[in-house]
């Protein structure tokens, strides 16, 4: 067991500093000439005093209990946690590009405005889509905004009865509380035995009513959905439009496209996809893109070009208005421009291949152990229950806290709803088989424990700084500031 890792609070002793600066060299000023009096403190503020070294050994030993995709595989089933090359990192890096102000004029940053134009015309055509926004900060972002752009659709053609936005059960979770958001009621659509969306029970739910329908394809269970032009067809006869959740975009990108599919809308996840995995809040970016006919509606400001020079277009009378403030996460949309243009229609073709493989080579790999509940081949992700260890007295969340002791992230648990014990793995295509048949061997040694020695799985993990939290109260009655410091700073 590792020992515990000190606040930096805790490592302060009176008097220590971390730098020397030389002596003011310039007058000074009354600094209630800037700041009102009532407003300052009665006493500096009780920041930590620490030596350099302590500051560079804390931070350093923090930055080691963090996992990221970069120190190993992280196989979280619909986030795409994949690699990301650190040549993106260092396009988004450069002045030219890091240094810009959001307010300048428009002609000293006719550079950054055609990356900004130009990736819109990329996703677009990756889409299928007419016109693209790049401004949602994310993906629930983009949910959202590609609703209210539904909305705002129907009602400017005086169709305002349409409340309801159909939502399978397999669905990701953002997309029933986006719908909500945006004031929609939501109304959930089965699946059937296939995992596809039973289209009985759309047939039913679709009416004079539906808005649209927010469908991930593949969907959550990892499944392209056998019948995608029926449901298609039977949305758009009842007047609705199709909601495209691009979260699961990895496992088809440069092989099909949502707009042939028959979708209306699409939110991208460009953290997910287009190589800027996502995690620690942000930042993200969730670009939306509409056929023509929706066009009028996207958010304000949109780049265009004209006359051989860029400009941004707030002259849209019909636009939904601005949902974030300037233009969007200018550096993840950067970071995916580079990707696009190093990976090429071939590169990104590849992308699903592999990636579509990965999943599948695990899924087959580990069916003897651990129960799949839908028995077909997957995409990028491949979905199984914990239903066979449970019979031994081991959880799902009981096998994934092992895991860590064999030097892996847990994949997603207990998600998608429908699976009873549900455990969801996405191996992304930038894994090597080196490394799938580590994670493998280990979830297959997890198993063998879990009908030999339970104990030892149920007790895990043994090898972590900690052990297991209570999640319920860590959530519902978290602690975010360190009391000590506030009472310190009380004035």
């Amino acid at each position: 067991m590792k020992k515990d890792v000190k606040l930096i609070f805790e490592m302060s002793v009176e008097g220590r500093r971390a730098y020397s600066l030389d002596a003011c060299d310039v007058p000074e000023k009354e600094i209630e000439e800037y700041i009102p009096s009532d407003m300052l403190r009665s006493r500096p503020a009780a920041l930590p005093e620490v030596s350099e070294v302590d500051v560079v050994r804390h931070f350093t030993e923090l930055s080691q209990e963090n996992y990221g995709v970069d120190a190993g595989f992280y196989p979280l089933g619909s986030c795409t946690m994949k690699y990301n090359p650190k040549v993106n990192e260092d396009i988004a890096a450069m002045p030219g590009f890091a240094c810009v102000h959001p307010q300048q004029d428009a002609s000293t940053v006719q550079g950054c405005l055609e990356v900004m134009y130009d990736t819109s015309e990329y996703l677009a055509k990756i889409t299928g889509m007419q016109r693209v926004s790049l401004q949602p900060a994310a993906g629930a972002h983009g949910e959202l905004t590609g609703l209210m752009i539904i909305k705002a659709y129907h009602r400017s053609r005086g169709d305002t009865a349409r409340t309801k936005i159909l939502v399978p059960d397999s669905a990701h979770g953002t997309n029933p509380a986006s719908a909500m958001c945006a004031g929609f009621e939501v109304v959930a659509v089965s699946s059937d035995e296939r995992g596809n969306i039973d289209l009985d029970s759309l047939r039913a739910a679709a009416g004079s009513d539906t808005a649209g329908l927010m469908l991930t394809n593949p969907n959550t269970l990892g499944f392209f959905d056998d019948h995608i032009a029926e449901v298609a067809d039977i949305i758009h006869k009842a007047g609705g439009l199709l909601y495209y959740d691009g979260a699961n975009l990895n496992a088809v990108v440069g092989y099909c496209r949502p707009g042939d599919m028959g979708f209306d809308v699409v939110h991208l996840n460009l953290h997910k996809t287009f190589s800027t995995p996502h995690g620690g809040g942000g930042p993200g970016s969730g670009p939306v893109g509409v056929k023509k006919a929706l066009e009028p509606f996207l958010p304000r400001p949109l780049v265009v070009k004209k006359d051989g020079a860029f400009a941004l277009d707030y002259d849209r009378p019909q636009s939904i208005g601005q949902v974030r403030s300037f233009y969007g996460n200018f550096g993840v949309v950067l970071k995916a421009w580079a990707y696009i243009l190093t990976m090429g229609d071939k590169g990104l073709a590849e992308v699903s291949r592999a990636a579509v493989l990965n999943a599948n080579y695990v899924r087959v790999k580990l069916a003897g152990k651990y129960k799949l509940p839908y028995d077909r081949a997957c995409m990028h992700e491949a979905v199984f229950s914990g239903d066979n260890q449970k019979a031994h007295g081991v959880s799902t969340l009981d096998v994934v806290k092992r895991l860590l002791d064999y030097g892996f992230h847990p994949p997603t648990v207990y998600f998608p709803l429908m699976v009873h014990e549900a455990m969801m793995v996405e191996p992304t295509e930038t894994e090597s088989k080196e490394t799938l048949d580590a994670f493998i061997e280990a979830m297959l040694a997890i198993a063998q424990e879990a009908e030999e020695t339970p104990d030892k799985v149920t007790g895990a993990p043994y090898t972590t700084a900690y052990k297991r939290f209570d999640e319920t109260r860590a959530a519902r009655t978290p602690i975010l500031t360190y009391s000590q410091f506030l009472a310190a700073n009380a004035d």
